[in-house]
């Protein structure tokens, strides 16, 4: 795939970074429980959001870059203080911890000799755009690293970026979209959307002892993921780089967009009342598993995010600030999924769904707390990142809602993301699908991805 444009260091001058602190830091310093879920996940998240200039090319009402770093150091991290904290492991539990020593939140504001129309289609993802990202590698350890930066970025035109970087052991994808509404709404002059956020994961804690009562194919022994090849990071070794790292140079990169009628016509396929989620991850779930498996008697998984908010009893509290999604799976033989009928293939996806129940997700916390695992993205099987879904077209900071938001990827073949379809930002149903395949299996892929 070829990208409009590529971001150099050339293109970029940023400014000094500085770090922001919280004006309300706990005293003494507060040390937050992570839960066995937060440590399956101890890698950042790169997401940037483009803004254009004010309609007729009027004068902006405030500078962003200043607008976005007052907001963050005088209002944000009083409630979110904890985002000026650093990661811990500590050696005698064997745990990622939440330090809340105050460390900061680093910021700098860039300058870009482009403009943003030179950018292309801003809903490719564009790994270059990671210009536009204050990056946390380069840290010589974990306590020393930063779990939350921002960098604002003004084009030549006028317009400009906002790159936000926080990690995933902290917040999932809906606190963090709940964290980065709060922000936009500040830097509106309306405060804080939320006025409750609860960290306390107790909750979610393991049970003693542990009751282990399903099989968790969906994750990853510890002992098993350190000698293959997981894109996810282990609680042992957590990673201060993104897990999307810069593009193979044997893969094949591709965006498929999939109209609001291509949607439709999968629902009707379907021959079953399913949602456009369950439709699409069934329908690029058979036709991966065409184009990567050649063993018929080969087992193949489709995993996705399931939100346990609302599935675990009592439900997890208002305001819940910290992981509150488990992985969902839905396995079957390679020949199977080629031989039955797509409504076989919905069925399995919805029945993953089905199956995260109370009872299923304190078992999914209590084979963590034994097995120290990681989600299971190995032997052909593959995540499937619904980003769709995350309200970041809504993401107001003063100059209206942005051209796009999405994340920063490189690519990989155990992931598929499914993004907002270009500028409408999802708002008339459409989805776009970024997946990242080995040049011979991209081939065949598409031979079966359309096929409707």
């Amino acid at each position: 795939m070829e990208f409009s444009v590529s971001i150099t260091d050339n293109d970029v001058r940023r400014g000094g970074i500085v770090s922001l602190v919280s004006p309300r830091n706990p005293t003494p310093i507060k040390t937050v429980y992570l839960s066995n879920i937060d440590q399956t996940v101890a890698f950042p998240v790169q997401t940037v959001f483009f803004y254009e200039v004010p309609p007729g090319g009027g004068t902006p009402r405030f500078d962003a870059t200043d607008r976005v770093r007052r907001s963050v150091s005088e209002v944000l991290l009083i409630p979110y203080y904890f985002m000026a904290g650093r990661l811990n492991f500590n050696l005698q539990t064997k745990r990622l911890e939440l330090v809340c020593n105050n460390a900061g939140v680093l910021f700098a504001g860039a300058t870009s000799s482009l403009s943003l129309n030179e950018l292309g289609n801003l809903s490719l993802p564009n790994p270059s755009f990671r210009h536009l990202v204050l990056q946390t590698e380069g840290f010589e350890s974990l306590p020393e690293t930063p779990i939350f930066t921002i960098q604002v970025t003004r084009f030549k035109c006028g317009g400009f970026s906002i790159g936000f970087v926080t990690n995933h052991s902290i917040l999932d994808g809906r606190s963090a979209a709940e964290m980065f509404e709060n922000l936009a709404s500040i830097c509106r002059g309306e405060g804080m959307k939320t006025h409750l956020l609860n960290i306390d994961r107790s909750c979610i804690r393991a049970r003693d002892p542990p009751q282990i009562k399903f099989q968790h194919t969906e994750y990853t022994k510890l002992a098993e993921a350190t000698s293959l090849a997981s894109s996810f990071t282990s609680p042992i070794q957590p990673s201060t780089s993104t897990p999307l790292p810069s593009l193979q140079l044997d893969h094949d990169f591709r965006m498929l967009s999939f109209s609001p009628d291509m949607i439709r016509c999968l629902k009707e396929k379907a021959a079953t009342k399913c949602s456009s989620f369950e439709a699409i991850v069934a329908h690029i779930w058979r036709a991966r598993t065409k184009a990567v498996f050649d063993d018929p008697d080969g087992i193949s998984s489709v995993l996705f995010a399931a939100d346990i908010r609302s599935r675990v009893s009592p439900p997890l509290p208002h305001g819940f600030g910290g992981n509150a999604v488990i992985t969902a799976s839905a396995s079957a033989k390679v020949a199977v999924l080629g031989e039955k009928p797509f409504s076989f293939c919905v069925g399995m996806v919805k029945e993953a769904i089905e199956r995260v129940t109370d009872e299923y997700v304190r078992s999914v916390i209590d084979w963590l707390e034994v097995y120290r695992g990681v989600p299971s993205t190995v032997n052909g099987n593959f995540f499937l990142s619904a980003w769709w879904k995350l309200p970041f077209h809504e993401l107001d900071f003063g100059y209206g809602k942005p051209l796009y938001g999405g994340p920063v990827v490189g690519g990989m073949g155990e992931f598929v993301l499914l993004l907002s379809s270009g500028n409408d930002m999802g708002r008339r149903g459409g989805v776009n699908v970024w997946i990242a395949l080995e040049k011979d299996k991209m081939e065949r892929f598409l031979c079966h991805v359309f096929e409707m």
